[in-house]
């Protein structure tokens, strides 16, 4: 590819990259088409158009779809595995009792949001949202009855925040990959987002519209001790094995930052060693491991059953990595064709910093297909080269990453399998979901974008 030389300019490969998009949109909304398929199929289209080499496209192809999937596909699949484990084990009722106790009843609906963001570190939206929920009921029956969303809605959102702004779940990683941002960077940012964007996104609208909105508790789940483990872990222990990723990777972060000040030696062995063991993977490997002893053997689930529990965890991601490493065959295909350079010259000519453009990419696409993980890498692998061709500092990319991240869970609406899942399981009809969690979803978004905007103000001024 070294003696290959784009010969279109700006305007056709603009052209196309939009072109591109309206594809994808068309392929997954109208014609249904897997976004796995629609990726692969507009990547390989785009890389025809933009004049790629016949001999040199599968290269590019896969090329884009390895590189990406090398650290991904690591990242969710742990990460899916630690969360199993704390769900399997009763983690998850452990800490909603123990934050209500501590709180009180008149604190509820916040201790069950706080146990909430803790439990959405790990697990899943869709999964860390079904295992609460049962939890959820059992107490808004105790507390009140018929004001399910004061206690549904805050819990909802908790999940919803670390799902879209924390690493290991799959949108952020996927994003931080795209962009070439540091891990732990994200993960410090994404944690000071996470904590005042569920609060007034979640927390105070959810007391709201609990208020506004008097729905009975729904009885899915029946009693909250339905198949619970009669062994769960302790308060402390579920916390100490959340922690131990976010310790590792702090470590690893601060251990960079000392030796780019010259406080540390780099090349020394036990900066090396406690370098590795602070790399993300294996940071969550290290998790995984001291979670099946303290959350599996030492409650008695071993041997095979322990292997199915973990097993039980990789199904449900696949999926979500699959579209992940597409989406970095289509970023591929854009770096490779010269979009991304063409993208970065018009933004620069037009004066729209690229953080906009990134969330601005991301909202349209979220709005137009609905998913989430589509429209995130969709957008990262867009704007990817452009922020590659700029001189940005680590915690300006991580900005931007999540900044894409925000715009990616802007307005759920009936195209969103999200809306479906939180309408139908507090109850709701389909005008009182888009009242209530189409606008949580807004809230969430524009407050996010608003604090990434501050800080990456903050982080050119240094």
């Amino acid at each position: 590819m070294d003696d290959w030389t784009q010969t279109l300019g700006a305007g056709p490969l603009l052209g196309i990259a939009a072109a591109a998009i309206a594809l994808i949109l068309v392929l997954v909304i109208r014609f249904k088409l897997h976004a796995f398929l629609t990726l692969i199929v507009v990547s390989l289209l785009t890389a025809l158009a933009t004049g790629i080499p016949i001999g040199e496209i599968v290269n590019t192809l896969v090329g884009g779809f390895g590189s990406t999937l090398g650290t991904v596909a690591l990242l969710i699949g742990l990460g899916a595995m630690l969360g199993k484990l704390v769900e399997h084990s009763g983690g998850a009722r452990v800490l909603a009792e123990a934050l209500v106790a501590r709180f009180g009843e008149k604190r509820a609906s916040f201790a069950l949001g706080l146990a909430s963001l803790i439990m959405g570190f790990p697990i899943f939206f869709d999964a860390g949202l079904v295992v609460m929920l049962p939890i959820i009921f059992a107490v808004a029956r105790r507390l009140g009855g018929n004001n399910v969303l004061a206690y549904g809605i805050p819990a909802a959102a908790a999940f919803s925040v670390m799902h879209v702004f924390l690493p290991p779940h799959p949108g952020p990683v996927a994003a931080t990959e795209l962009y070439g941002a540091n891990l732990g960077v994200v993960l410090i940012v994404g944690i000071i987002l996470a904590f005042p964007v569920w609060y007034v996104s979640g927390y105070i609208w959810g007391k709201r519209v609990g208020t506004k909105y008097v729905l009975p508790v729904p009885g899915f789940f029946g009693a909250v001790d339905d198949d619970q483990p009669t062994n769960p872990p302790r308060f402390g222990t579920v916390i100490a094995v959340m922690a131990l990723p976010l310790v590792l990777i702090f470590m690893n972060t601060g251990l960079d930052a000392a030796a780019a000040a010259g406080a540390v030696d780099e090349e020394a062995g036990w900066v090396r060693v406690l370098t590795l063991l602070g790399t993300s993977s294996i940071a969550l490997l290290i998790s995984v491991l001291v979670a099946m002893v303290v959350l599996g053997s030492r409650r008695g689930v071993e041997g095979t059953a322990l292997e199915k529990v973990l097993d039980s965890s990789l199904g449900p991601v696949c999926s979500v990595i699959l579209i992940t490493g597409a989406g970095g065959m289509f970023g591929g295909v854009l770096r490779t064709s010269g979009i991304g350079d063409a993208l970065s010259d018009s933004l620069a000519s037009i004066g729209l910093p690229v953080i906009v453009a990134a969330y601005v990419i991301s909202v349209i696409l979220r709005l137009a297909q609905g998913s989430a993980t589509v429209a995130l890498v969709t957008a990262a692998g867009l704007m990817a080269p452009a922020v590659t061709a700029g001189d940005y500092n680590a915690l300006q990319v991580a900005c931007i990453t999540l900044a894409t991240a925000a715009g990616s869970v802007f307005a759920s609406h009936v195209n969103d399998s999200g809306f479906w899942l939180v309408g139908r399981l507090m109850g709701m009809d389909v005008k009182t979901t888009l009242k209530t969690w189409t606008v949580q979803q807004t809230i969430e978004s524009v407050l996010a974008f608003a604090i990434i905007s501050v800080i990456f103000v903050g982080a050119s001024a240094v």
